[in-house]
């Protein structure tokens, strides 16, 4: 049984949170005692509902104020797929929260609440999803039933996106309208909306491709531990352990080390201590070479025939996540997988208005969720992909020097 993982964002109050809620609850994957907490949390609510959103806002502070300002991890399954479920929060300053939880997701679910259309955060967690090359996007049109299940209302808003998702690319972009609160369209199809004739919400969730979420094409490797047991009966044992981030590999391939840009070929290859004749993405794996190369943390092997150097400069897409603003000269650590090296960002070229989708130049620094197009130099190459051609190896992050904070999530160009 494959894993689906997808992200729901969203503006504030657009119903994230009950609408993760009502995919645990209908399609009961809620244990007794999480129901009974839930329960006994809302009888103090007018209408007497239970408010599934508190699956999801678990600290305090959200309960209190009825939002999320977290990313809330859940996970459930069904007969036909296991699902892990990231809930982004919807306040502009935690945008930076949806990065880190749609780095790695198959799918993303854009709330819109019926009765607003397309606001400022739909375009802004739009432009991430594109950005971060998400395969598929479900617009979620929520709250249906508060603009009486009005087939004009979905129409306008399926048209205003789709205006948006041809501007950033966005190609697999499907519309459901649903109520979360209800439960319409969520499970089972709504005799509400006999207008719609797409699918339900999970049951296109169980039935998306993710076949394409994964690289099987491009072969990149990066040593993350050199194993030298140097015992007597492992004395001349040298082997390379780390993850397939795409690609296959295969005993015998004729393969290159980067930066260095030695050829040599694999040896064996180990999964668990078990050799093996071929591994592939994203398994973990330890590859042993032929020849003795000097090879360490953060390097990575290649196939001889890829078309892929190692370099000082690049072009990058920053999505900014620190409180402090970035300006053109500031130093920082790009970790890059398991690679880390010293970092400068030269220039920053244009910055991207979220409400217009138009490129700002002229730069002098950019805040916080502010997206920017920038150039960087490294005191040391970096093996890197577009991250348009290949999300595993396109993408990175900033840290700073001194506090050790994340400030940057970095999308190779």
């Amino acid at each position: 049984m494959d894993i689906l993982r997808f992200i729901t964002a969203g503006s504030v109050d657009d119903g994230k949170s009950t609408l993760i809620g009502r995919l645990l609850y209908d399609s009961k994957s809620i244990l007794v005692d999480q129901l009974e907490a839930i329960e006994k949390s809302t009888k103090n609510k007018d209408n007497g509902e239970i408010d599934l959103a508190l699956l999801t806002d678990g600290l305090r502070a959200e309960r209190e104020q009825g939002i999320t300002i977290d990313v809330a991890y859940r996970y459930f399954n069904t007969d036909k797929r296991k699902f892990i479920i990231a809930d982004a929060p919807g306040h502009v300053q935690y945008t930076r929260n949806m990065i880190t939880g749609a780095s790695n997701v198959d799918l993303a679910i854009v709330l819109i609440d019926a009765r607003h259309g397309v606001v400022e955060q739909t375009k802004r967690h739009s432009i991430i999803a594109s950005l971060l090359g998400i395969p598929h996007v479900v617009v979620a049109i929520n709250k249906i039933d508060l603009v009486n299940y009005s087939e004009d209302v979905y129409n306008n808003i399926v048209i205003e996106y789709n205006n948006l998702a041809q501007k950033l690319g966005i190609k697999n972009a499907t519309y459901i309208p649903l109520s979360a609160l209800r439960g319409d369209n969520i499970v089972e199809k709504s005799a509400q909306t006999p207008w719609y004739d797409g699918k339900p919400l999970l049951q296109f969730l169980e039935e998306v491709k993710i076949d394409n979420a994964l690289n099987y094409e491009d072969a990149r490797f990066q040593v993350q531990f050199v194993i030298r047991p140097q015992t007597e009966a492992l004395h001349d044992y040298r082997g390379y352990a780390g993850k397939i981030t795409s690609g296959v590999y295969k005993k015998g391939d004729k393969v290159k080390v980067l930066p260095a840009g030695i050829e040599t070929t694999i040896d064996k290859i180990e999964i668990a201590g078990k050799e093996v004749a071929e591994a592939f993405a994203p398994q973990s794996v330890t590859i042993l070479l032929e020849h003795d190369i000097d090879i360490s943390r953060g390097d990575s092997i290649v196939k001889v025939e890829d078309d892929i150097t190692a370099t000082n400069e690049a072009e990058v897409l920053l999505c900014w996540l620190d409180e402090k603003p970035l300006q053109p000269g500031n130093k920082y650590i790009l970790q890059h997988n398991t690679r880390r090296v010293k970092t400068v960002v030269k220039n920053l070229s244009y910055k991207i208005d979220v409400n217009t989708l138009a490129h700002v130049e002229d730069v002098q620094q950019i805040k916080l969720n502010e997206i920017v197009k920038a150039s960087v130099k490294t005191a040391a190459p970096v093996v890197k992909d577009a991250y348009a051609a290949n999300r595993s190896n396109g993408a990175a992050i900033l840290i700073d020097e001194t506090s050790n904070a994340t400030v940057a999530a970095v999308i190779f160009q």
